[in-house]
């Protein structure tokens, strides 16, 4: 019974990726990005291993997600995408955002991690296949070593091979002893005795030259402008579930502060700092 409800969670992932594509090129960005949502709901439920009926709350899903990356089930990139699909689609569903941009982001995200899902999901449905592999390749070479050991014995005919040349190089070696002492005295007798004495060589050494060093004009930076491109609201937590302090209209300029993580920027709205979504501000 567990197996085929994780079959049919499998067919649902991958029925819902489909629908995601699907509404997006009908340009029902709004449902799409809600489709990728559940769509990942199925892919928390297959790796968590429940069999819940019903769609999970926004709390659920959220701490599911970070269970799953405390107990290592995904990386770190894995469990940014899954929280990124689930903002996408909570934003869709509460908010009625409709942008073409994020359903295009949410179905990016969504099928690296089917990829990504797919490969662990057929590792698992045959741990014992690749087991019985690996234990026969293992067999097999011992196999092939036990038989190369067995081949290459070496037997006595082997042994005066190789000992053949080094009889050679001993009895020529022993030829050379006999026949050196007599041309060393040839030639001491011989060879005449130099009287020259080395002329010594006058070196330069070589005559070092400055090279005038260049400066480099330091350049100022300029102050960084940031505007609004759309309708922001300005929120008192980097949470869509944040008080909101007020709305800023599209093209507005804003104090920026700093990033306080990947979503949310930090700016001063009435001499006090708020958050707005960092996605709808640009540097000028």
């Amino acid at each position: 019974m567990a197996s085929r409800n994780k079959n049919n969670n499998w067919d649902r992932i991958q029925l819902g990726v489909r629908n995601t594509e699907r509404l997006i090129r009908q340009r029902d960005y709004n449902s799409a990005m809600v489709k990728a949502r559940q769509t990942l709901e199925f892919m928390v439920r297959m790796l968590a291993d429940r069999d819940r009926t019903g769609s999970m709350n926004d709390s659920d899903l959220k701490e599911m997600i970070d269970i799953l990356y405390q107990n290592r089930q995904i990386t770190k990139t894995s469990c940014d995408r899954y929280h990124k699909i689930r903002m996408i689609g909570n934003k869709a569903a509460h908010e009625g955002d409709n942008s073409a941009s994020n359903a295009d982001l949410a179905f990016q995200m969504l099928s690296q991690e089917l990829r990504v899902f797919a490969r662990d999901y057929q590792n698992r449905r045959s741990p014992q296949r690749t087991t019985s592999r690996a234990a026969g390749s293992r067999s097999s070479r011992k196999g092939r070593r036990r038989s190369g050991r067995r081949r290459y014995r070496i037997t006595p005919f082997d042994l005066f091979k190789l000992l053949i040349p080094v009889i050679c190089i001993l009895l020529l070696f022993f030829v050379i002893r006999l026949l050196k002492p007599k041309t060393d005295e040839t030639e001491s007798t011989s060879a005449p005795v130099s009287t020259e004495v080395p002329v010594p060589v006058e070196t330069t050494s070589p005559i070092e030259t400055m090279v005038p060093s260049t400066e480099i004009p330091s350049t100022e930076t300029q102050p960084v402008v940031y505007r609004t491109t759309d309708v922001l609201n300005v929120r008192s937590e980097p949470s869509t579930d944040g008080a909101r302090l007020g709305k800023l209209n599209s093209g507005v300029t804003v104090e920026y502060v700093r990033a306080e993580n990947d979503e949310w920027a930090v700016i001063l709205y009435d001499g006090r700092e708020a958050y707005v979504a960092s996605q709808y501000l640009t540097a000028e």
